[in-house]
C-alpha cells in the first residue's frame, strides 16, 4: 500500500541521527541514471558512497549499493529485520517502502559511507527520503504526468510535489529541458527559498561545461543521456566543491563510459531462454515520456536495419497505454502482450491482463501480428523470436517485467 508522508519514517529513524550526507534526487524520468552517474564518479572522485533507488530490479536488496556493488544479502536482511522490530514495537504502522527507506539509511550508517545518493521513490513533498536533512545539494530530473492520484492531476501540480525536496540554504540543479510550465513551477520555489540554482542542458553545455560537451560526441549518448549526464556532472561538481575542493571534476569524465544502469537502452543476449542469438534491447519505458525517448532510439537504431521490430509489451494496471504505445509501435510492428509476476514488497503493484492490452494493442492502425500471453513469460519471449525471424526485438513497457526477463536469465545461467 502506498501512504505518503514523513511521520512514520521520522519515528522509524529518531533514534538514529544520520552520519553521512546525501545528494537528493527527484523527478518523472531520468532519475535512476542520474543517480548512477553521480555514485560512479564520487567513487571515482575517491568519495565512499551509497545509493539508494526504486523499485528494485531483481532482488529487493539490489536497490542499495555500496561503493558500486550491491549490498550484501546478509546485511540487507539483518538491518531490515531490526527496522521491522522497530515499527512492531513503536506500533508505528510504516509502509513498505518506508522500511525500505530506513533500512538503507541504516545501512549507509553502518557501512560509513560519505555521500549516500539517494532517488525519490514518488513525488518529493511527501516521499519518504524526504526525512533527509544534511543535503550537499538537490536535483530535479526531467518531469511529467506521474502518480496524478497521489501527486496531482496538473503538471504544475506535480512539479510542485517534485519541488517538495528542496530546501534553505541547500543550492539545485534542474534539468533545464523541463516544459515551461515545470520551468515556471520550480523557479517560483527556487525563488520563496532564495536557493542558488543551475538550469542545465546539452544545448548550453558549451558555456556551463565545455569538458562535457565535448565528451557527448566521444561517448555517442543519446539526447536524454545527455540531459542525465548534464545534472550529475553539475551536481558532481557542487557536492565536489565542499567535499573535496582540490579534485578536478572534469579529470573524472572519463570514467563516465564504465557506467551501465541495467534495463535502460539493455543490449541483452536471451539465447539461454530461446533460440535466438541476435541481442534483445530491453527497455523499462513505462509512461508516455520514457516511451517517447525510447520510441526515437528505436526510430534512429533499429529501423534503418529494414523489416518491422517485434514487441513483447507488458504494464502495470493503471497506466496510460495509448500514451506509450503510440510512442514506440509503428504500422507493421508484431507485438507479444505479456504479464509480470508479483513484485517482491510491493503486492499492490498489478500487471494489466494481456488480453486487455492486446486488445489495446489491436486499435492501431496497421499493427502487424498480436498474440496475448498471461502467466509464463517465456512463450512470449519465444512467439516474438520466431517472429522477428533474427529482425529487431525490444523487451518493453515496465520496469516489473525488465525484472522478470533479468531473473529468468539468471536463473537458467546459475
Amino acid at each position: 500500500m502506498i501512504e505518503l508522508g514523513l511521520t512514520r519514517v521520522s519515528r522509524l529513524l529518531q533514534q538514529t541521527p544520520l552520519s553521512w550526507k546525501a545528494i537528493h534526487i527527484a523527478g518523472t524520468n531520468g532519475k535512476g541514471s542520474i543517480s548512477a552517474y553521480l555514485s560512479h564518479l564520487l567513487a571515482a572522485g575517491g568519495v565512499r558512497c551509497g545509493r539508494f533507488t526504486s523499485p528494485h530490479l531483481i532482488d529487493r536488496w539490489d536497490c542499495i549499493t555500496i561503493g558500486g556493488s550491491v549490498v550484501q544479502e546478509s546485511l540487507f536482511r539483518q538491518i531490515e529485520d531490526q527496522v521491522k522490530l522497530r515499527d512492531r514495537t513503536l506500533g508505528i504502522g510504516a509502509s513498505e517502502f518506508e522500511v525500505l527507506t530506513a533500512t538503507a539509511f541504516e545501512i549507509f550508517n553502518h557501512e560509513r559511507i560519505e555521500v549516500g545518493v539517494v532517488e525519490v521513490g514518488m513525488g518529493g513533498r511527501l516521499d519518504a527520503t524526504n526525512i533527509l536533512n544534511n543535503v550537499l545539494v538537490s536535483v530535479i530530473a526531467k518531469i511529467g504526468m506521474d502518480h496524478q492520484a497521489f501527486l496531482g492531476s496538473t503538471i504544475q501540480e506535480i512539479a510542485g510535489e517534485k519541488a517538495g525536496i528542496l530546501k534553505p540554504g541547500v543550492p539545485c540543479v534542474v534539468d533545464g529541458t523541463n516544459t515551461p510550465a515545470v520551468i515556471e513551477t520550480l523557479t517560483s520555489r527556487i525563488q520563496e527559498l532564495g536557493i542558488a540554482a543551475s538550469f542545465v542542458s546539452p544545448e548550453n553545455a558549451d558555456d556551463q561545461l565545455p569538458p562535457l560537451s565535448r565528451a557527448f560526441h566521444t561517448l555517442d549518448l543519446e539526447p536524454h543521456q545527455q540531459e542525465n549526464l548534464c545534472c550529475a556532472v553539475s551536481a558532481l561538481r557542487l557536492a565536489l566543491s565542499k567535499l573535496r575542493p582540490e579534485k578536478d571534476v572534469f579529470s573524472l569524465l572519463p570514467h563516465i563510459a564504465d557506467v551501465t544502469w541495467p534495463g535502460r537502452l539493455h543490449n541483452i543476449n536471451i539465447q539461454p531462454l530461446v533460440d535466438r542469438a541476435e541481442p534483445v534491447l530491453l527497455d523499462g519505458a513505462h509512461n508516455v515520456q520514457s516511451a517517447e525517448v525510447l520510441g526515437r532510439y528505436v526510430d534512429h537504431r533499429l529501423r534503418p536495419r529494414g523489416g518491422p521490430v517485434t514487441w513483447v509489451l507488458a504494464a502495470s494496471s493503471g497506466k496510460d497505454l495509448a500514451g506509450v504505445f503510440a510512442s514506440i509501435i509503428r504500422p507493421g510492428d508484431n507485438v507479444a502482450t505479456a504479464e509480470f509476476g508479483p513484485v517482491d514488497g510491493m503486492p499492490w503493484v498489478k500487471p494489466t491482463n494481456a488480453a486487455e492490452l492486446a486488445s489495446s494493442v489491436r486499435s492501431i492502425q496497421g499493427i502487424g501480428q498480436v498474440e496475448s500471453f498471461e502467466g509464463d513469460l517465456i512463450p512470449a519471449i519465444n512467439w516474438a523470436s520466431q517472429t522477428a525471424r533474427g529482425k529487431s526485438l525490444v523487451i518493453a513497457g515496465s520496469l516489473y517485467l525488465v525484472s522478470d526477463v533479468l531473473r529468468l536469465l539468471r536463473n537458467v545461467q546459475q
